[in-house]
């Protein structure tokens, strides 16, 4: 097991990511979740969709990181990003 992999519980929290495993429910995976400087970002990633919790943990790990590099490094405007930076993010996302 990676050393970054969290072995999930029924609902455990993990900075800007949370775990959603509802007996009941369609979805099973994780949230990414993320407010910076006047823009929030969400992505979801399915169980599913990626194999499984902990591919879809990885593949949420991953575009979270890329996600905090690009707002690191980006232009601010009045303390807050730019349509551009909020943009790259967004492509970024979805490409995740």
């Amino acid at each position: 097991m990676s050393r970054d992999y969290h072995p999930p519980t029924t609902m455990e929290s993990i900075k800007n990511l949370t775990r959603f495993t509802y007996e009941t429910a369609a979805f099973q995976g994780w949230r990414l979740s993320l407010s910076n400087k006047g823009a929030a970002f969400t992505k979801y990633f399915s169980d599913k969709k990626y194999g499984d919790e902990k591919k879809a943990f990885a593949a949420a790990q991953a575009a979270l990181t890329a996600l905090k590099a690009t707002l690191e490094g980006a232009k601010l405007v009045n303390g807050k990003h730019t349509a551009t930076t909020i943009s790259k993010v967004e492509k970024l996302l979805k490409q995740a």
